[in-house]
Protein backbone atom coordinates (compact mmCIF):
# COMPACT_ATOMS: atom_id res chain seq x y z
CA UNK A 1 0.00 0.00 0.00
CA UNK A 2 1.19 3.60 -1.05
CA UNK A 3 0.59 6.19 2.03
CA UNK A 4 -0.92 9.14 1.57
CA UNK A 5 0.75 12.09 1.98
CA UNK A 6 1.21 13.16 5.57
CA UNK A 7 0.21 16.95 4.83
CA UNK A 8 -3.55 15.31 4.40
CA UNK A 9 -3.68 14.09 8.27
CA UNK A 10 -5.60 16.81 9.69
CA UNK A 11 -7.73 18.06 6.16
CA UNK A 12 -10.96 17.40 6.54
CA UNK A 13 -14.39 18.17 4.48
CA UNK A 14 -17.21 17.47 6.42
CA UNK A 15 -20.00 19.09 4.00
CA UNK A 16 -18.49 16.20 1.61
CA UNK A 17 -17.63 13.84 4.12
CA UNK A 18 -18.77 10.76 5.86
CA UNK A 19 -22.29 11.72 6.26
CA UNK A 20 -22.50 12.76 2.11
CA UNK A 21 -21.48 9.48 1.24
CA UNK A 22 -23.83 7.58 2.94
CA UNK A 23 -26.85 9.84 1.32
CA UNK A 24 -25.94 9.12 -1.93
CA UNK A 25 -25.43 5.59 -0.70
CA UNK A 26 -29.14 5.91 0.53
CA UNK A 27 -29.96 7.26 -2.74
CA UNK A 28 -28.32 4.77 -4.78
CA UNK A 29 -30.75 1.92 -2.95
CA UNK A 30 -33.67 4.64 -3.98
CA UNK A 31 -34.32 6.42 -0.68
CA UNK A 32 -34.86 9.54 -1.23
CA UNK A 33 -32.68 12.27 0.59
CA UNK A 34 -32.86 16.30 1.19
CA UNK A 35 -29.51 17.44 0.74
CA UNK A 36 -29.17 20.77 3.23
CA UNK A 37 -25.56 20.24 3.28
CA UNK A 38 -24.18 22.18 0.93
CA UNK A 39 -24.57 25.81 -0.58
CA UNK A 40 -25.40 24.94 -4.23
CA UNK A 41 -28.81 27.16 -4.98
CA UNK A 42 -28.99 25.83 -8.53
CA UNK A 43 -29.88 22.69 -7.40
CA UNK A 44 -33.21 23.85 -5.58
CA UNK A 45 -34.46 25.44 -8.53
CA UNK A 46 -32.82 29.24 -8.66
CA UNK A 47 -32.23 30.01 -12.21
CA UNK A 48 -29.20 31.51 -13.97
CA UNK A 49 -29.52 35.74 -14.14
CA UNK A 50 -30.18 36.58 -17.88
CA UNK A 51 -27.58 38.89 -17.08
CA UNK A 52 -25.01 36.27 -17.21
CA UNK A 53 -26.27 33.75 -19.65
CA UNK A 54 -26.62 37.21 -22.00
CA UNK A 55 -22.63 38.09 -21.65
CA UNK A 56 -21.66 34.25 -21.75
CA UNK A 57 -23.47 33.76 -25.00
CA UNK A 58 -22.68 37.26 -26.42
CA UNK A 59 -18.85 36.85 -25.70
CA UNK A 60 -18.17 32.72 -25.70
CA UNK A 61 -15.63 33.44 -28.80
CA UNK A 62 -13.39 35.23 -26.28
CA UNK A 63 -12.76 32.40 -23.93
CA UNK A 64 -11.12 30.21 -26.57
CA UNK A 65 -7.33 31.18 -26.07
CA UNK A 66 -5.80 31.40 -22.43
CA UNK A 67 -6.38 34.55 -21.02
CA UNK A 68 -4.50 37.01 -18.66
CA UNK A 69 -2.83 34.80 -16.11
CA UNK A 70 -4.51 37.12 -13.83
CA UNK A 71 -7.60 37.71 -15.66
CA UNK A 72 -9.40 38.95 -18.20
CA UNK A 73 -8.68 42.49 -18.22
CA UNK A 74 -12.02 43.96 -18.48
CA UNK A 75 -12.93 41.60 -15.47
CA UNK A 76 -10.33 42.88 -13.17
CA UNK A 77 -11.32 46.63 -14.33
CA UNK A 78 -14.97 45.71 -13.51
CA UNK A 79 -13.92 43.88 -10.09
CA UNK A 80 -11.29 47.18 -9.27
CA UNK A 81 -14.38 49.14 -9.87
CA UNK A 82 -16.68 46.99 -7.51
CA UNK A 83 -14.13 47.23 -4.51
CA UNK A 84 -13.46 50.91 -4.79
CA UNK A 85 -16.90 51.85 -4.76
CA UNK A 86 -17.14 49.31 -1.42
CA UNK A 87 -14.78 52.21 0.08
CA UNK A 88 -11.42 50.09 -0.65
CA UNK A 89 -8.32 52.82 -2.00
CA UNK A 90 -4.91 52.85 -4.00
CA UNK A 91 -6.07 49.91 -5.82
CA UNK A 92 -6.05 48.96 -9.25
CA UNK A 93 -6.66 45.91 -11.98
CA UNK A 94 -3.42 44.50 -11.48
CA UNK A 95 -4.14 43.81 -7.77
CA UNK A 96 -6.55 41.31 -8.62
CA UNK A 97 -6.38 37.70 -9.27
CA UNK A 98 -8.96 35.65 -10.80
CA UNK A 99 -9.21 32.03 -10.07
CA UNK A 100 -11.38 29.15 -10.20
CA UNK A 101 -13.53 30.48 -7.29
CA UNK A 102 -12.60 31.78 -4.04
CA UNK A 103 -11.10 28.22 -3.30
CA UNK A 104 -8.53 28.31 -5.94
CA UNK A 105 -7.70 32.05 -4.94
CA UNK A 106 -7.48 30.95 -1.26
CA UNK A 107 -4.82 28.62 -1.68
CA UNK A 108 -2.82 30.55 -3.98
CA UNK A 109 -2.73 33.11 -1.15
CA UNK A 110 -2.09 30.80 1.56
CA UNK A 111 0.97 28.81 -0.39
CA UNK A 112 2.60 32.24 -1.00
CA UNK A 113 1.78 33.84 2.45
CA UNK A 114 1.59 30.63 5.48
CA UNK A 115 5.34 28.85 5.76
CA UNK A 116 5.86 25.94 8.13
CA UNK A 117 5.22 26.59 11.50
CA UNK A 118 3.04 30.33 11.17
CA UNK A 119 0.36 30.91 12.66
CA UNK A 120 -3.17 32.29 11.11
CA UNK A 121 -5.75 33.14 13.52
CA UNK A 122 -9.33 31.49 11.84
CA UNK A 123 -12.68 32.12 13.53
CA UNK A 124 -14.41 29.38 15.23
CA UNK A 125 -16.73 28.37 13.28
CA UNK A 126 -14.85 28.09 10.51
CA UNK A 127 -15.50 27.48 6.96
CA UNK A 128 -12.72 23.96 6.45
CA UNK A 129 -11.00 25.60 3.49
CA UNK A 130 -9.65 27.82 5.36
CA UNK A 131 -8.36 25.43 7.98
CA UNK A 132 -7.60 22.77 5.38
CA UNK A 133 -5.36 25.00 3.58
CA UNK A 134 -3.41 25.97 6.65
CA UNK A 135 -2.51 21.93 7.13
CA UNK A 136 -1.62 21.79 3.71
CA UNK A 137 0.69 24.29 3.59
CA UNK A 138 2.33 23.16 7.16
CA UNK A 139 1.08 26.26 9.03
CA UNK A 140 -0.79 26.14 12.46
CA UNK A 141 -4.93 27.30 12.36
CA UNK A 142 -5.50 28.84 15.91
CA UNK A 143 -9.03 29.57 16.58
CA UNK A 144 -10.41 32.49 18.45
CA UNK A 145 -13.62 31.91 19.48
CA UNK A 146 -17.02 33.99 17.81
CA UNK A 147 -19.90 33.98 21.00
CA UNK A 148 -23.42 32.64 20.23
CA UNK A 149 -24.59 35.05 23.37
CA UNK A 150 -23.08 38.19 21.15
CA UNK A 151 -24.84 37.14 18.17
CA UNK A 152 -21.76 35.18 16.72
CA UNK A 153 -19.37 38.14 17.01
CA UNK A 154 -15.90 37.45 17.17
CA UNK A 155 -14.22 37.24 21.20
CA UNK A 156 -11.98 40.58 20.97
CA UNK A 157 -9.74 39.44 24.37
CA UNK A 158 -10.02 35.61 23.00
CA UNK A 159 -7.98 36.93 19.84
CA UNK A 160 -5.97 39.09 21.27
CA UNK A 161 -4.66 36.00 23.61
CA UNK A 162 -3.95 33.74 21.35
CA UNK A 163 -1.43 36.51 19.15
CA UNK A 164 2.12 34.82 19.52
CA UNK A 165 5.32 36.03 17.43
CA UNK A 166 4.27 33.10 14.88
CA UNK A 167 1.41 34.91 14.39
CA UNK A 168 0.95 36.19 10.36
CA UNK A 169 -2.67 36.88 9.31
CA UNK A 170 -6.28 36.67 10.93
CA UNK A 171 -8.78 35.61 8.85
CA UNK A 172 -12.46 37.50 8.93
CA UNK A 173 -15.73 35.87 7.11
CA UNK A 174 -18.19 38.02 7.14
CA UNK A 175 -20.73 37.55 6.95
CA UNK A 176 -20.21 34.39 8.01
CA UNK A 177 -20.17 31.12 7.42
CA UNK A 178 -21.61 29.15 8.77
CA UNK A 179 -23.64 30.82 11.10
CA UNK A 180 -24.54 33.64 8.67
CA UNK A 181 -24.11 36.66 10.97
CA UNK A 182 -23.16 39.69 9.84
CA UNK A 183 -20.58 41.76 11.40
CA UNK A 184 -21.32 45.42 12.32
CA UNK A 185 -18.67 48.38 11.58
CA UNK A 186 -17.59 48.43 14.96
CA UNK A 187 -16.42 44.94 15.78
CA UNK A 188 -14.30 45.29 11.98
CA UNK A 189 -12.84 48.14 13.36
CA UNK A 190 -11.71 46.35 16.50
CA UNK A 191 -10.22 43.45 14.95
CA UNK A 192 -8.37 46.26 11.83
CA UNK A 193 -6.22 47.41 15.30
CA UNK A 194 -5.75 44.59 16.70
CA UNK A 195 -3.82 44.00 13.44
CA UNK A 196 -2.39 46.93 13.27
CA UNK A 197 -1.04 46.49 17.02
CA UNK A 198 1.17 43.54 16.19
CA UNK A 199 1.74 43.84 12.43
CA UNK A 200 -0.73 41.43 11.20
CA UNK A 201 -1.91 41.06 7.96
CA UNK A 202 -5.82 40.72 7.75
CA UNK A 203 -7.71 38.50 5.09
CA UNK A 204 -11.24 39.64 4.51
CA UNK A 205 -13.18 36.29 2.87
CA UNK A 206 -16.48 38.52 2.06
CA UNK A 207 -18.08 36.35 -0.93
CA UNK A 208 -21.77 36.68 0.71
CA UNK A 209 -21.25 40.61 0.76
CA UNK A 210 -24.40 41.28 -1.65
CA UNK A 211 -26.55 38.15 -0.06
CA UNK A 212 -27.47 40.66 3.07
CA UNK A 213 -31.22 41.05 4.27
CA UNK A 214 -33.23 43.20 6.75
CA UNK A 215 -31.84 46.42 5.30
CA UNK A 216 -28.33 45.70 6.90
CA UNK A 217 -25.30 47.01 4.79
CA UNK A 218 -21.95 45.29 4.72
CA UNK A 219 -19.07 47.21 4.92
CA UNK A 220 -15.42 46.30 3.60
CA UNK A 221 -12.48 45.25 5.89
CA UNK A 222 -10.05 46.53 3.46
CA UNK A 223 -12.33 49.92 3.42
CA UNK A 224 -12.15 50.28 7.06
CA UNK A 225 -8.39 49.64 7.65
CA UNK A 226 -6.99 51.66 4.33
CA UNK A 227 -3.54 51.47 6.11
CA UNK A 228 -3.09 48.08 6.67
CA UNK A 229 -2.28 44.94 4.21
CA UNK A 230 -5.68 43.49 3.27
CA UNK A 231 -6.66 40.84 0.94
CA UNK A 232 -10.04 40.80 -0.26
CA UNK A 233 -11.92 37.41 -1.62
CA UNK A 234 -14.97 37.66 -3.71
CA UNK A 235 -16.76 35.68 -6.40
CA UNK A 236 -20.10 35.42 -8.02
CA UNK A 237 -21.02 31.88 -6.64
CA UNK A 238 -23.98 32.38 -4.38
CA UNK A 239 -24.69 35.72 -5.61
CA UNK A 240 -25.18 35.48 -9.01
CA UNK A 241 -26.26 31.20 -9.06
CA UNK A 242 -23.57 30.03 -10.79
CA UNK A 243 -21.46 27.66 -8.40
CA UNK A 244 -20.59 25.52 -11.08
CA UNK A 245 -18.69 27.75 -12.75
CA UNK A 246 -15.98 28.70 -9.90
CA UNK A 247 -15.54 32.26 -10.45
CA UNK A 248 -13.98 34.12 -7.85
CA UNK A 249 -10.88 36.58 -6.86
CA UNK A 250 -8.96 38.14 -4.75
CA UNK A 251 -7.90 42.05 -4.63
CA UNK A 252 -4.55 43.14 -2.55
CA UNK A 253 -4.60 46.32 -0.93
CA UNK A 254 -1.70 47.07 0.39
CA UNK A 255 -0.77 50.90 0.93
CA UNK A 256 2.59 50.51 2.62
CA UNK A 257 3.78 47.26 0.05
CA UNK A 258 4.12 44.89 2.01
CA UNK A 259 2.70 42.27 0.45
CA UNK A 260 4.76 42.09 -2.76
CA UNK A 261 6.81 39.21 -2.28
CA UNK A 262 3.48 37.71 -1.73
CA UNK A 263 1.80 39.12 -4.30
CA UNK A 264 4.79 38.13 -6.39
CA UNK A 265 4.34 34.23 -5.03
CA UNK A 266 0.33 34.45 -6.18
CA UNK A 267 1.78 35.44 -9.64
CA UNK A 268 4.32 32.65 -9.92
CA UNK A 269 1.40 29.99 -8.60
CA UNK A 270 -1.11 31.32 -10.74
CA UNK A 271 1.33 31.20 -13.76
CA UNK A 272 1.45 27.65 -12.88
CA UNK A 273 -1.93 26.93 -13.72
CA UNK A 274 -1.62 28.97 -16.92
CA UNK A 275 -5.05 31.11 -16.67
CA UNK A 276 -8.38 30.86 -14.65
CA UNK A 277 -11.37 29.43 -16.48
CA UNK A 278 -11.96 32.38 -18.88
CA UNK A 279 -15.53 31.36 -19.85
CA UNK A 280 -16.15 32.19 -16.49
CA UNK A 281 -14.83 35.47 -16.56
CA UNK A 282 -16.80 36.74 -19.47
CA UNK A 283 -19.57 36.96 -17.43
CA UNK A 284 -18.34 39.17 -14.32
CA UNK A 285 -18.61 42.32 -15.91
CA UNK A 286 -22.36 42.09 -16.80
CA UNK A 287 -23.01 39.78 -13.07
CA UNK A 288 -21.75 42.82 -10.99
CA UNK A 289 -23.49 45.46 -12.80
CA UNK A 290 -26.64 43.41 -12.51
CA UNK A 291 -27.33 43.78 -8.22
CA UNK A 292 -30.99 43.64 -8.88
CA UNK A 293 -31.44 39.54 -9.31
CA UNK A 294 -29.15 39.18 -5.89
CA UNK A 295 -31.25 41.70 -4.14
CA UNK A 296 -34.73 40.22 -5.23
CA UNK A 297 -33.68 37.19 -3.46
CA UNK A 298 -32.86 39.25 0.11
CA UNK A 299 -36.20 41.18 0.47
CA UNK A 300 -39.93 39.89 1.83
CA UNK A 301 -41.37 38.24 -0.72
CA UNK A 302 -37.53 37.24 -2.33
CA UNK A 303 -36.92 33.46 -2.03
CA UNK A 304 -33.39 33.52 0.35
CA UNK A 305 -35.82 35.73 2.72
CA UNK A 306 -38.58 33.58 2.69
CA UNK A 307 -36.63 30.33 3.14
CA UNK A 308 -34.79 31.75 6.22
CA UNK A 309 -38.69 32.70 7.66
CA UNK A 310 -40.05 29.16 7.18
CA UNK A 311 -37.00 27.31 8.90
CA UNK A 312 -36.97 29.63 11.99
CA UNK A 313 -40.62 29.26 12.21
CA UNK A 314 -40.20 25.36 12.30
CA UNK A 315 -37.23 26.04 14.86
CA UNK A 316 -39.11 28.27 16.96
CA UNK A 317 -41.56 25.32 17.16
CA UNK A 318 -39.04 22.73 18.89
CA UNK A 319 -38.72 22.89 22.35
CA UNK A 320 -34.60 22.22 23.18
CA UNK A 321 -33.72 24.38 20.06
CA UNK A 322 -32.28 27.68 19.59
CA UNK A 323 -30.57 29.52 17.30
CA UNK A 324 -28.97 33.05 16.33
CA UNK A 325 -31.14 34.33 13.43
CA UNK A 326 -29.08 34.74 10.69
CA UNK A 327 -28.53 38.35 8.88
CA UNK A 328 -27.27 37.20 5.64
CA UNK A 329 -26.50 33.92 2.96
CA UNK A 330 -28.62 30.99 3.60
CA UNK A 331 -26.93 29.38 6.35
CA UNK A 332 -28.19 28.62 9.95
CA UNK A 333 -26.30 26.75 12.77
CA UNK A 334 -28.51 26.01 15.36
CA UNK A 335 -27.92 24.02 19.02
CA UNK A 336 -29.78 21.34 20.79
CA UNK A 337 -29.52 21.14 24.34
CA UNK A 338 -27.93 17.93 24.69
CA UNK A 339 -29.10 17.35 28.31
CA UNK A 340 -32.79 17.12 26.62
CA UNK A 341 -31.93 14.27 23.80
CA UNK A 342 -30.08 10.71 23.73
CA UNK A 343 -27.56 11.58 21.45
CA UNK A 344 -23.70 10.71 21.47
CA UNK A 345 -21.95 14.08 19.76
CA UNK A 346 -23.55 16.58 16.79
CA UNK A 347 -22.15 14.07 14.03
CA UNK A 348 -24.64 11.12 16.16
CA UNK A 349 -27.40 13.26 15.65
CA UNK A 350 -27.11 14.25 12.13
CA UNK A 351 -26.39 10.67 10.88
CA UNK A 352 -29.53 9.49 13.13
CA UNK A 353 -31.71 12.14 11.12
CA UNK A 354 -30.50 11.42 8.00
CA UNK A 355 -31.39 7.47 8.07
CA UNK A 356 -34.44 8.43 10.27
CA UNK A 357 -35.97 11.24 8.48
CA UNK A 358 -33.36 11.08 4.97
CA UNK A 359 -32.60 14.82 5.86
CA UNK A 360 -29.01 15.92 5.28
CA UNK A 361 -27.08 18.08 7.68
CA UNK A 362 -23.72 18.88 8.78
CA UNK A 363 -23.21 18.67 12.37
CA UNK A 364 -20.57 21.87 14.25
CA UNK A 365 -17.71 19.86 14.25
CA UNK A 366 -17.58 19.90 11.09
CA UNK A 367 -16.82 23.84 11.19
CA UNK A 368 -14.09 23.39 13.41
CA UNK A 369 -16.92 23.84 16.60
CA UNK A 370 -16.64 22.02 19.60
CA UNK A 371 -18.68 23.70 22.27
CA UNK A 372 -22.14 21.93 22.17
CA UNK A 373 -24.03 20.42 20.02
CA UNK A 374 -24.49 22.52 16.96
CA UNK A 375 -25.57 21.71 12.77
CA UNK A 376 -25.68 23.53 10.28
CA UNK A 377 -28.79 24.15 7.92
CA UNK A 378 -28.79 25.14 4.05
CA UNK A 379 -31.77 26.78 3.98
CA UNK A 380 -32.28 26.77 -0.40
CA UNK A 381 -35.21 24.86 -0.94
CA UNK A 382 -38.30 26.07 -1.02
CA UNK A 383 -40.19 27.20 2.26
CA UNK A 384 -42.98 24.29 1.84
CA UNK A 385 -39.78 21.88 1.66
CA UNK A 386 -38.15 23.35 4.67
CA UNK A 387 -41.13 23.96 6.57
CA UNK A 388 -41.90 19.39 6.44
CA UNK A 389 -38.00 19.56 7.10
CA UNK A 390 -38.24 21.07 10.24
CA UNK A 391 -41.46 19.77 11.66
CA UNK A 392 -39.54 15.75 10.62
CA UNK A 393 -36.73 17.22 13.04
CA UNK A 394 -39.41 18.42 15.51
CA UNK A 395 -40.89 14.62 15.67
CA UNK A 396 -37.52 13.31 15.49
CA UNK A 397 -36.29 15.14 18.32
CA UNK A 398 -39.42 13.80 20.35
CA UNK A 399 -38.74 10.38 20.14
CA UNK A 400 -34.69 10.83 20.60
CA UNK A 401 -35.60 12.93 24.35
CA UNK A 402 -34.37 11.50 27.76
Amino acid sequence: MIACSDRLRYVHSDIRGPLYQEALRMEAEGTPVLKLNTGNPARFGFALPASVRGALIAHVDEAVPYCDVKGMKAAREEICAYHIEKGLQGVSPDDVFIGNGVSEVASMLMEALIGTGDEILLPSPCYSLWSNNAYLCEGVPVFYRCDPANHWNPDLEDMERKITPKTKAILVINPNNPTGVLYGRDTLLAIAELARKHGLVLLADEIYDRLVMDDLVHESLAALAPDLPCITFNGLSKSHIICGFRCGWMIFSDPNGELQAVKDGVMRLAAMRLCGNALTQLVIPAALKDSASTRAMMVPGGRLYEQREATIRGLDAIDGASYEKNDAAFYLFPALDANRFRFESAGDFCMKFLHECQVLMIPGTGFDWQEDLRFRIVMLPEPAQLKEAMEKLGEFLQHHRW
